[in-house]
């Protein structure tokens, strides 16, 4: 009998040890860490997500399995502590808001119309007079609105940012169709939303999500954008940490639980989790209260411009937070996370396995640099210091200087406002050795910028802007005292700008 005692003991020192079931473990304020197999996960599978991740244009990745925290990339020049503006991912959030406003008894029944209780609109239309709570959040309450899930423009969405009044601006759009009979992606409806329940609550929106729900996640460091009326934009624009986006996700994951708190009503995550609304003809994803389901594939996601995610994959227990500049397809990442749950067990530890996957997430912290000329040409001397006015031009710019010398850098003179006559004056770091210069990491959203010549008379520089998720480029074309700009955004909209040297 000891013999065999002594046999089990040492048989039970070589497996590994068996997870501790279902005990959730909550960030106070932070995600504890753990080696991926500690999770019943596999490094060299979340090494290959790391690795497609640079090449799918992420920005940053966190992958969280049982609450704890397995995996967590920055991909240069984005680093670590900077937020992210998340976009679309915001309806969300404010789906979430409402979740919570509705369960405190603020917002009546999501059945109930909601118009009476909004600005007033002009239209009398009876089908608008029937657009509930849900049809917004739902994306089905049957507004005319141009805002294709594609590359195509979205004109609403532009027309409404420059309007005076944004939610005037909606509620005076007309009916495409009767609520309820069908989904148009509309970034409208979420901006009622947050209108609704600022105006119910009796407080802004930002203060009613910092109080009822950053708050109670430990959620410090945001930024939200406001219309010109002061109203939270509900359709896109808040900005968040990566390891943020996760604790929502890990929120949703648990039904709306936070470390023995009940957040957002249980009933209402449930209505996420059996999303009934076709977003289109075919694909199988599925529209509720601001995110996105794939029944398919059992996940369930917050969906931002240029991938944006949260996922919540809550039979393996996962959840992953990822910002980028990129489209990439759902299914790929939501393959990785798949092929990297291998058990709900402990795995064996795997050394060389976690230093594979460190390997990977230090490689997309470094900054590649970019082949750049052996020398600047002449021109570089002659140019530097030279200011260069620019004719009236959309873009509101005025004047560009270029400094190369030893610490190279630029100036911008720009308009302040669409109209205005007023100017303000930037000066910023330029990378000419390959990489990008600009603000260190904690100083908030800034650009990040590098230039290189082309040849002898061509300056091609290219602007960051790390925290939003886009880049502009520009081509400098210098002859005589003249110069030329032409400015192509992150849409690939392209402008040329004519500009001449003043003494």
């Amino acid at each position: 009998m000891l013999a065999v005692r002594r046999c089990a003991l040492a048989l039970s020192l070589l497996l590994p040890p068996l997870l501790a079931p279902a005990q959730p473990a909550w960030p106070a304020p932070d995600w504890a860490a753990s080696t991926p197999e500690a999770q019943g996960m596999d490094s060299r599978a979340l090494a290959a997500l790391v690795e497609y991740g640079g090449n799918a244009r992420m920005d940053s990745l966190v992958v969280v399995r049982n609450g704890r925290l397995v995996a967590e990339a920055y991909y240069a020049p984005f680093r670590a502590g900077m937020r992210h503006r998340i976009n679309s991912a915001t309806k969300g959030v404010v789906g979430l808001l409402a979740g919570i406003a509705s369960g405190q008894g603020l917002l009546g029944s999501a059945q109930a119309p909601v118009l009476e209780q909004l600005r007033g609109s002009a239209d009398t239309d009876p089908r608008k007079q029937a657009i509930t709570l849900q049809h917004l959040l739902d994306g089905t309450s049957g507004i005319a609105w141009v805002e294709p899930l594609s590359d195509a423009v979205p004109d609403s969405l532009i027309a409404m940012e420059r309007s005076a009044d944004w939610v005037q601006y909606i509620l005076d759009r007309p009916q495409a169709q009767a609520p309820g009979v069908g989904f148009n992606y509309n970034s409208g409806n979420g901006h009622l939303v947050s209108a609704l329940l600022a105006r119910q609550a009796g407080i802004d929106t930002d203060q009613f999500a910092a109080r009822e729900l950053f708050g109670p996640l430990g959620i410090t460091d945001w930024r939200w954008q406001k219309d010109p009326q002061g109203v939270a934009t509900g359709g896109f624009g808040i900005s968040l940490r990566t390891p943020d986006m996760a604790k929502l996700g890990y929120l949703v994951l648990k039904n709306g639980e936070w470390n023995g708190r009940q957040v957002v009503p249980r009933a209402w995550i449930d209505k996420i989790f059996h999303a009934s609304i076709p977003m289109f003809a075919t694909g199988g994803l599925r529209y509720a209260d601001g995110w996105w389901a794939f029944p398919a594939r059992k996940a369930y996601m917050a969906v931002g411009y240029n991938r944006q995610l949260i996922v919540v994959l809550p039979e393996l227990g996962v959840v992953a937070a990822l910002t980028g500049r990129g489209p990439y397809p759902f299914e790929d990442v939501i393959g990785h996370l798949e092929r990297a749950v291998r058990s709900d067990a402990a795995l064996a530890p795997d050394p060389q396995a976690g230093e594979l996957l460190q390997e990977r997430i230090r490689a997309a912290a470094t900054e590649a640099a970019t082949p750049v000329a052996a020398a600047a040409p002449v021109l570089a001397r002659e140019i530097s210091g030279k200011v260069y006015r620019l004719a009236p031009n959309p873009l509101g710019l005025a004047e560009v200087t270029l400094h190369l010398g030893a610490e190279p850098s630029y100036d911008v003179v720009s308009l302040v406002g669409r109209g205005s006559t007023q100017t303000r004056k930037v000066s910023l770091r330029l990378g000419l050795e390959g990489r990008f210069a600009g603000v260190a990491a904690g100083e908030g959203a800034g650009v990040l910028t590098k230039a290189q010549w082309v040849d002898a008379s061509t300056l091609s520089l290219l602007q960051r802007f790390p925290e939003e998720g886009w880049s502009v480029s520009y081509l400098l074309r210098f002859e005589g005292r003249r110069v030329e700009v032409t400015q192509v955004d992150q849409f690939g909209r392209k402008r040329t700008l004519a500009g001449e040297q003043v003494d």
